[in-house]
């Protein structure tokens, strides 16, 4: 049996919400130990999927560390990989004007945990995932100091989804760091995966059998026939002629891609907790006169066309609440590709220590 084989590589995800990060690394064979999120919705989606994972409902800066990784039967310096993407809304663009302004958010200092864990863990890598606001921030400086502080290589850089087989546009920042050499950032592909790669093979809405693709939705009859009017595959709302925009539409210069549709041979719009819902973005379906399903969001998103999302499962569910779910997930194929570099790494260290 070789190196490679006797050793199964582990992972822990912090702020792990329904669990895209857990799903990208899984998917690039790491066998992803505990995780940690304070949302209990999330965590249901979670556990709903991930059945053999430990996960802690909490806040993080409630959890010890040390309590951890002696719950997960570790030692220090046994983790091999330690991945995060801590709550991003207090660096999002519009609440700090686009980088114009420093906003005071709690959930900013939430990176300092990486480190916090990182002390403790002492894994092989480190990989940090947010919006790309982090990029210039101070607080990411601090933790990329402190990281190589701790003896870790580090790069980071805000990348584009679409480039690494993800069916939309979305900007991320990423960072991994290794404790054995110069870490790489994943390699981008050479195909460009589109909505019709990623949904168009699905079954009428409606009928499917699926909940999360069956969900229905009411408009108003002006909004029906407004969308009716829009072309198929990537028709704007501006297209349906001055006489059928909505009045809301006509005091307003901007905002043109809310009623739009998405094209079938191009990537997606970024997926966004309004992503049922067309006065949120570009995002009815190519085609049919309807927004994007849940289940269409979800696979735009390159979550296993499986993935169970809990829709009907007390007070604070539904079609919006999952809706949030899914457009606040890291898109586990972008996570895979970022993986795959740290597991190669790590891997080699490992035989080279066998």
């Amino acid at each position: 049996m070789s190196a490679k084989s006797r050793h199964r590589l582990t992972a822990v995800d912090l702020f792990s919400g329904a669990g895209g990060m857990t799903v990208g690394l899984r998917r690039e064979g790491f066998s992803v130990l505990g995780a940690v999120d304070i949302d209990p919705l999330a965590v249901a989606a979670y556990r709903a999927n991930h059945r053999r994972t430990a996960i802690w409902e909490t806040d993080i800066r409630k959890l010890r560390p040390g309590d951890m990784r002696r719950a997960l039967g570790l030692s220090v310096g046994e983790l091999d990989l330690l991945a995060a993407c801590s709550p991003c809304q207090g660096f999002s663009s519009i609440r700090t004007l686009n980088g114009g302004r420093d906003v005071t958010d709690s959930r900013n200092a939430l990176v300092h945990q990486v480190v916090h864990f990182a002390k403790e863990f002492r894994p092989l890598a480190v990989m940090v995932e947010n919006v790309p606001a982090l990029a210039g921030d101070r607080r990411s400086a601090r933790m990329r100091r402190e990281l190589r502080r701790l003896g870790y290589g580090v790069v980071d850089a805000v990348l584009r989804t679409e480039e690494f087989g993800v069916p939309q546009r979305r900007r991320r920042y990423v960072l991994v760091a290794l404790a054995k050499g110069v870490p790489r950032l994943g390699e981008p592909s050479a195909k460009r995966v589109t909505v019709r790669d990623a949904i168009g093979a699905l079954p009428a809405a409606g009928r499917s059998g699926d909940p999360l693709h069956d969900h229905g939705e009411t408009r108003s009859t002006d909004v029906k026939q407004l969308i009716a009017r829009i072309p198929h595959d990537g028709g704007s709302r501006a297209d349906a002629g001055d006489d059928w925009q909505l009045p809301c539409h006509r005091r307003t210069d901007g905002f043109h891609d809310v009623y739009g549709r998405m094209a079938w041979d191009d990537v997606a719009p970024t997926i966004t907790g309004g992503c049922v819902n067309p006065s949120k973005g570009r995002f009815l379906h190519p085609r049919e006169n309807r927004a994007i399903t849940l289940r269409e969001a979800a696979l735009l998103q390159t979550f296993p066309v499986g993935y169970r999302f809990p829709l009907n499962e007390g007070p604070r569910t539904g079609k919006y609440a999952v809706a949030e779910l899914i457009g606040n997930a890291l898109p586990p194929e972008f996570v895979r590709r970022q993986a795959r570099p740290l597991a190669a790494a790590i891997r080699g260290w490992r035989e080279s220590h066998d």
